[in-house]
């Protein structure tokens, strides 16, 4: 089979709706959004994003440690 996606990438899954401007932008969330984050922590670079109020949340208990 050949490669189907291969100018839009990762929202290829959305087809041939809502337009080329549309899906660059998406491109750039979604892979940010999928990529491998460095821990402020340990400095590894295992880490999934995280969202601001889970991260908040660990800060939090953190800091009552």
């Amino acid at each position: 089979m050949t490669k189907r996606t291969k100018k839009v990438g990762i929202v290829g899954k959305y087809g041939t709706h809502y337009g080329a401007s549309l899906w660059k932008m998406v491109t750039k969330i979604e892979i940010s959004q999928h990529a491998k984050n460095t821990c402020s922590f340990c400095g590894k670079t295992k880490m999934r994003r995280l969202t601001v109020k889970s991260a908040i949340r660990t800060l939090k208990e953190l800091k009552d440690l």
